[in-house]
């Protein structure tokens, strides 16, 4: 009994080592394999304009940061002014837009794999807060561009994006009509336009105060909470109450219940 009693204590133990240290989430804190991203998330102090409200925690290099300003970027040729000039009030959204892919540790719930020689995995379907969908629409709805998804199918003879042969010049306003065609299309649904508004800690912002903390962090969170309580074992969890799951082993977890039934019986010998 004494045997039994010694073993159902020390699964026990490792119950109780379980409840305190939770194991990592493993979609939180993450950067995404991909060709710029470094491998961990870290401070970054050097990071340039609009990509500095992530140097507290970034997955970008402060060269990559300084790359994303420029019309011309060497990240991976590409031109915004493939149909003219493009505005600076419409340009700053696409700046914002490669400084959040490049730098943010916080998009982990919607990374996927990616089929392309440049980057082993993605983001898809990322929930784009509604204000900074509309205001990027609104920015540069007079702006012409030539296709309605820019992750492919230019014309790359000269080694940067080039209009296809054939294609005409339109204004963003005729190739995405509404802001929600925007966010969804332009880049082969890497984002979702949500309802959802900034600060309510359901939608990823492109734009936020860094003096006000990261607001993706609560976001990222959620859903990887989302993500984890669509298991069938995890329904009735909340996110208040959910922990990452143990990660004891199978043999130990098998056991516990017969831990507890020796540890009680031992309990009820030492008391007759």
């Amino acid at each position: 009994l004494a045997v039994g009693m010694g073993v159902g204590q020390v699964l026990l133990v490792l119950l109780a080592a379980c409840v305190v240290t939770p194991a990592k989430d493993l979609l939180l804190n993450i950067c995404m394999d991909a060709k710029h991203h470094k491998t961990k998330p870290g401070p970054e102090g050097m990071l340039y304009g609009q990509c500095s409200p992530w140097k507290d925690n970034a997955c970008c290099t402060a060269n990559t940061s300084s790359e994303a300003h420029k019309d011309q970027s060497n990240l991976y040729n590409f031109n915004w002014n493939h149909c003219g000039l493009m505005p600076p009030k419409c340009k700053r959204h696409f700046i914002q837009d490669t400084c959040l892919y490049e730098c943010s540790p916080n998009l982990g719930p919607w990374i996927d794999q990616a089929d392309s020689s440049w980057r082993r995995e993605r983001v898809l379907h990322v929930p784009l807060c509604k204000e900074d969908c509309e205001e990027w629409w609104e920015d540069c709805k007079d702006y012409l561009t030539c296709k309605e998804n820019w992750h492919k199918g230019w014309n790359w003879a000269t080694g940067t994006n080039r209009c296809p042969w054939g294609s005409m010049c339109r204004p963003f306003s005729q190739v995405f009509p509404r802001p929600k065609d925007l966010c969804e299309k332009i880049w082969s649904s890497s984002y979702k336009y949500s309802t959802e508004r900034r600060g309510s800690g359901r939608c990823i912002q492109m734009w936020f105060d860094p003096a006000q903390g990261n607001p993706n962090v609560v976001v990222a969170k959620y859903y990887a909470w989302k993500k984890r309580s669509s298991a069938p074992w995890t329904e009735n969890v909340t996110p208040e109450t959910d922990k990452a799951a143990c990660a004891l082993p199978w043999p130990v977890l098998v056991l516990l219940p017969l831990a507890l039934v020796v540890v009680s019986e031992g309990a009820w010998g030492c008391g007759s």
